[in-house]
């Protein structure tokens, strides 16, 4: 089976490319901005992602297309700006990419998502079924691309299968889990010692692991998949865990909530105090129910693979 792979010397995409490459029933090339040595399969340079882009190349006998690129960061100061650059990529480049993949012959459409797209914060565990609730300028982005490649299934009959994962964690991480990393690494004091949230969060592995199944799998056409490690942690059940997968000392001091967002607010960093505070779950039946499909690693596991134990202290 021939596989395009986007997004592959990105963190997800890099790990996704080295499971694929020993799959023995997989061809796999990799799509890419500029030649990388470090890419498993073969590769072709495809320059730009936005909607004139020519993927004639790289589409050519395709039959599965997996899309793991996009643009998660944008400086603009402007909302109106930001989103533009946004959709840009995640909406013009991704549909196009789409529409070419179809008319190519491609049978499979994987396009990997946000759990932003569901909302950023929930009093229950989001589910495929419920009403989107974007609430930053990325996760509306998401939304629009997966609106317009559900347009390119109608139009053109291409199966597709969308998957938005939570904050994903796994070895070199970026974003919020690497900040994690990073505070409980310097040894410094936290003061999150007594948050009571629910947190779902997915293993790279884990996440690599339903892309998979979802390659092949007949019930897997035409739907949305939320992923998750199946055990839900609150901030303060993360961090022990990190400093344990680490070897280290966990530094937390127990500041109630409702103090620890009013210290923030008064430095500016409400936000990011929300987030550390807030839940923010999935649930993951449905992959369970109509996929077979059960995550691989428990989240012990996979913070475990984060640290390599030649690097533990």
């Amino acid at each position: 089976m021939k596989v395009l792979l986007t997004g592959a010397t990105g963190f997800v995409g890099s790990r996704l490319a080295k499971s694929l490459e020993v799959e023995p029933d997989i061809d796999l090339t990799c799509a890419v901005r500029r030649p990388a040595i470090d890419v498993s399969g073969r590769e072709v340079v495809v320059r730009n992602l936005d909607a004139n882009t020519d993927w004639s190349a790289a589409l050519m006998k395709q039959q599965i297309i997996i899309h793991a690129a996009a643009r998660a960061h944008v400086t603009k100061n402007e909302v109106a700006e930001a989103l533009s650059e946004y959709r840009k990529v995640n909406v013009d480049g991704m549909v196009n990419l789409a529409r070419q993949a179809a008319e190519a012959g491609a049978q499979r459409f994987i396009f990997i998502s946000t759990i932003g797209v569901n909302g950023n914060i929930n009093a229950r565990p989001f589910t495929e079924s419920d009403q989107p609730r974007p609430a930053e300028l990325y996760a509306q982005s998401k939304w629009e691309a997966e609106q317009g490649l559900w347009k390119v299934q109608k139009d053109t009959g291409i199966k597709i299968v969308i998957i938005r994962p939570p904050l994903v964690y796994g070895p070199g991480a970026p974003g919020n889990f690497g900040a994690l990393i990073r505070w409980v690494e310097k040894g410094f004091p936290l003061p999150l010692g007594a948050v009571h949230n629910k947190r779902s969060l997915v293993a790279l592995d884990n996440l690599v692991d339903l892309i998979t199944t979802c390659i092949d799998h007949p019930a897997a056409a035409n739907q949305v998949f939320l992923v998750g490690d199946g055990q839900d942690l609150s901030t303060t059940e993360l961090l022990r865990g990190v400093a344990r997968a680490m070897g280290r000392p966990s530094r937390l001091i127990p500041v109630p909530e409702s103090l620890l967002l009013f210290g923030a607010s008064m430095i500016g960093k409400k936000a990011v105090a929300q987030r550390l505070v807030g839940s923010l779950q999935v649930d993951i039946s449905k992959a369970q129910k109509l996929l077979g499909w059960q995550p691989p690693l428990s989240v012990e596991e996979g913070l475990t693979r984060c640290f390599p134990s030649e690097k533990k202290l």
